[in-house]
């Protein structure tokens, strides 16, 4: 296997230190906009090669991936420049992963009803393209989307004869010492997914959508983070679980609170989520960018920050013995251990450390496939285990 991975900012830079300790791989091309920044996450392993690349390109990427012989595209750029990546390993014949899907665009007229372009059809409508070609576009491999999905998979299979429906729920108790407001994730995607209308599945309506940040719950998360109120937000596991797993509703909540929410609002009402250039004193420049380069990078929080995150999967429905069961699955990290032990901030580790179960699992042949798949079409116990082997162990709570 060798692997060129598209971005060194958090998630990139520590799913390569995170790589740097197993062996399934030949060669790791860390490639980024930012040569210096490539550099630092390559450090002096003689298996990891920096490069400069342009993402928004697929012709670059293609060209990268000829000349490194590149077997696997790992991509660890926004949202926004998923199809370029995803096109360049196309065109150089190579693998794909990825923890975000392409973007979505509201209906015209109905968007807090209707689905318009939903995360992931452009790459879905390529399917037939990749399955040709006896190609892998693994799509959605991050910790939400990514291990939410593998746990729904595992729910069904495992746990449950009936599900009535599977709630991804994220929460944190997360503190950046400070800093008033400082996002813990790129805000570029926050904005993206926080303001797009979110979507619900439900077996008799299917997709549709709703007001942002719609209905509230307090969901009382474990490891000591306890409760923390719950919004509707649009999500890729939305889109992915019900292709492949059987439930009566499917949805996605994340724990924002009410201080980044009000933020996230007043972002809107100013158009700073815009991402179309306006013109300031003769310069094109997206509103978004620059809330972007005015709040600190989320990589370089670890230290500022301490507190825990959780990311899992609520199952409701009936367990095998066709009682009714409920439980949820779920990956803590703790901010003190993911600095102690890689030197990246619990947020951009959890995300980080899935692709890199998923591409071991790719190279010693556990996992195969072709076509454009997400996690749930996957055998979710070798990962499970291999998680766990990796010093990251899930949980599962009875509720």
């Amino acid at each position: 296997m060798r692997i060129l991975a598209v971005g060194a900012g958090g998630v990139g830079s520590a799913a390569a230190a995170i790589a740097a300790r197993r062996t399934f791989f030949d060669l790791f091309v860390i490639a980024d906009y930012d040569l210096a920044r490539a550099e630092k996450a390559a450090g002096d392993d003689p298996r990891f090669v920096a490069a400069k690349i342009d993402a928004s390109s697929a012709e670059a990427v293609a060209e990268l991936c000829r000349e490194h012989g590149i077997t696997h595209v790992f991509n660890a750029v926004d949202p926004r420049f998923v199809m370029p990546v995803f096109e360049g390993a196309a065109a150089a014949g190579a693998h794909y992963l990825d923890m975000a899907m392409s973007l979505s665009h509201p209906h015209p007229t109905d968007p807090y009803r209707q689905t318009g372009v939903k995360l992931g059809d452009e790459q879905f409508a390529a399917a037939p393209a990749w399955e040709r070609d006896g190609r892998l576009a693994l799509v959605g491999i991050g910790v939400e989307p990514g291990l939410s999905d593998i746990f729904a998979k595992y729910a069904a299979e495992h746990l449950f004869d009936r599900i009535d429906e599977i709630g991804v729920r994220d929460g944190a108790n997360l503190v950046v010492e400070g800093y008033d407001f400082a996002p813990s994730f790129s805000v570029w995607t926050t904005i993206e997914e926080c303001l797009n209308p979110p979507v619900i599945f439900s077996q008799e309506r299917g997709w549709y959508t709703t007001e942002p940040f719609a209905e509230p719950e307090i969901f009382d998360f474990p490891g000591g983070i306890g409760p923390v109120e719950c919004v509707h937000v649009e999500h890729e596991e939305v889109l992915l679980i019900p292709r492949w797993v059987e439930a009566g509703k499917v949805t996605f909540k994340y724990g924002l609170g009410a201080e980044f929410i009000d933020v996230l609002k007043t972002l809107r009402r100013l158009g700073l989520d815009r991402t179309e250039p306006v013109r300031v004193k003769g310069v094109e420049v997206s509103p978004r960018d620059v809330v972007a380069a005015v709040l600190p990078d989320p990589a370089t929080l670890g230290d500022r920050m301490t507190g825990k995150t959780c990311a899992g999967t609520w199952v409701k429905g009936a367990g095998k013995d066709g009682n009714p069961r409920e439980v949820y699955l779920y990956h803590l990290v703790d901010n003190e251990w993911s600095m102690r032990e890689y030197g990246a901030q619990a947020v951009v580790w959890q995300t980080a450390v899935n692709p890199v179960v998923a591409l071991e699992l790719l190279a010693t042949g556990v996992w195969a496939g072709a076509g454009v798949l997400g996690p749930e079409a996957f055998d979710p116990v070798p990962f499970l285990d291999l998680l766990t082997a990796y010093g990251s162990p899930w949980e599962l709570q009875e509720r």
